[in-house]
């Protein structure tokens, strides 16, 4: 029933191969130039795709990645599979527990880099008219609302990764920018998925905007995220401790994944964003699991997702990207000063109010500024839901990449001035826990480097 004739499979894992390779060698790559690895993955995936390999050797291209039929469906379950795991691994990274003094600090950027960058954003639209962005649905209040969510949205697991190659994550500072960027994404990927109930309702495609569509997407999306964040935890640690539960017994890291994809299936029933399912299984079995067990989840988990799916995602985002002939330079960056300046300013501001000090202030607006993942999860979700086209879509990708690619630089310059992040960082020890192997003959050593 369901086969592959050999010749087929053999070129589907050909292409695959080289995917994963050129993921992983410009993602190392990026890393040693000091740039967050996803910006080297997506780039493995331009050199393989149009922009490259298809405009340079256009038969090796369609031999590779448009042999047959089929061969777009494959890549593409991949491709979904590690959208789903990344999101998945960014609910996991949910900080739940800070200090009580970083308490006022954290909820007045969430308010401050959520609420006005998305309004900003959201007027916007009147001025620079974005129905030439419109996708195949036609809907121009789903692009409205994609449009304000790039703005305001910042990521979690990039500016984790950021973080741990500075060796500053138990620093305050990283702690409380990963407890804010949670809370904030979680917010707005409320509002993607009310994008996503628009684009799902009858007669969507008028433009108009429909308040009972509205209301209902909004009240179904809401519901969801209190039953994921409030009932789900509760009912699985009554579930999973029951000696009944064979399936927890039989494989620990399997029983996670069934709950992922559940919940995920669930949310398209809903008509909420499947995606949007995955970030809450990620943040209901961190409510659930002790730390002992978690931190056993979180290392399987990422093991399989990090070192394969999640980079051949962000490797077929490149490849799904024509910037020679679906990609507007003027308007993208005109754009990135915009989203930059917005944000920035924004959280800058906030911070000042709440009496923190200029540099502080700065250190913020930058990380805060990471669009990384779910950067391009925003734009990969609201392309496959037809609400942008390919050349808005390729602007929000490399929007999510050259603000990543900044919010690292500053802190790495303030780092290296030896100048602190925020009060309680003035004595801060960095630890870098990066290793390489390094191999001899019938040996592994593991070396660190600092």
């Amino acid at each position: 029933m369901f086969t592959l004739a050999g010749s087929d499979l053999s070129r589907f894992l050909c292409g695959l191969v080289m995917l994963l390779i050129a993921a992983n060698l410009f993602g190392y790559i990026a890393e040693r130039l000091a740039i967050p690895r996803v910006i080297g993955e997506v780039g493995g995936g331009l050199v393989l795709g149009p922009t490259c390999l298809g405009a340079l050797f256009p038969a090796s291209f369609h031999w590779l990645y448009l042999g047959f039929s089929s061969e777009g469906n494959l890549f593409g379950l991949i491709y979904y599979i590690g959208e789903l795991l990344l999101l998945y691994t960014a609910g996991l990274k949910i900080q739940t527990r800070f200090a009580k003094s970083d308490i006022k600090t954290g909820l007045a950027i969430i308010l401050g880099s959520t609420i006005i960058p998305f309004g900003i954003g959201w007027l916007s639209t009147y001025v620079f008219h974005p129905a030439r962005f419109l996708g195949p649905d036609h809907n121009i209040v789903a692009l409205k609302i994609v449009v304000a969510i790039s703005i305001a949205v910042t990521s979690i697991p990039v500016i984790s990764k950021i973080f741990s190659d500075l060796g500053i994550m138990h620093s305050r500072f990283a702690k409380i920018i990963v407890a804010v960027a949670g809370v904030h994404d979680l917010l707005l990927w409320v509002a993607l998925a009310v994008a996503s109930g628009i684009v799902s309702a009858p007669n969507h495609g008028s433009g108009a905007i429909d308040g009972w569509v509205v209301s209902k997407s909004l009240v179904v999306t809401l519901a969801f995220l209190v039953v994921c964040i409030g009932v789900v935890p509760w009912a699985l640690r009554k579930v999973t401790s029951r000696k009944a539960n064979f399936l927890f017994r039989a494989s620990f890291l399997g029983y996670f994944i069934v709950i992922l994809l559940a919940m995920a299936d669930i949310a398209g029933y809903l008509q909420v964003d499947v995606m949007y399912g995955a970030i809450l299984a990620g943040v209901a079995t961190k409510f659930t699991l002790p730390d002992h067990l978690f931190q056993r989840l979180q290392d399987g988990i990422q093991g399989i997702s990090f070192a394969f799916f999640i980079p051949l995602y962000f490797a077929i985002v490149g490849m799904q990207l024509d910037l020679a002939k679906n990609f507007d330079l003027g308007f993208f960056v005109l754009y990135v000063i915009f989203a930059t300046v917005v944000q920035s300013v924004v959280v800058y501001v906030t911070c000042r109010a709440i009496k923190a000090d200029r540099l502080t202030s700065v250190n913020f607006a930058a990380a805060m500024n990471a669009r990384g993942g779910p950067g391009i999860v925003l734009s990969s979700t609201a392309y496959a839901l037809g609400i942008i086209n390919q050349n808005f879509f390729a602007i929000l990708v490399m929007l999510a990449l050259v603000t990543s690619w900044m919010a690292g630089a500053w802190l790495r310059f303030v780092l290296r001035r030896g100048k602190r992040l925020m009060p309680g960082d003035e004595h801060l020890i960095v630890r870098k826990v990066q290793e390489e192997v390094q191999f001899d003959i019938g040996t592994e050593v593991p070396a660190s480097h600092n």
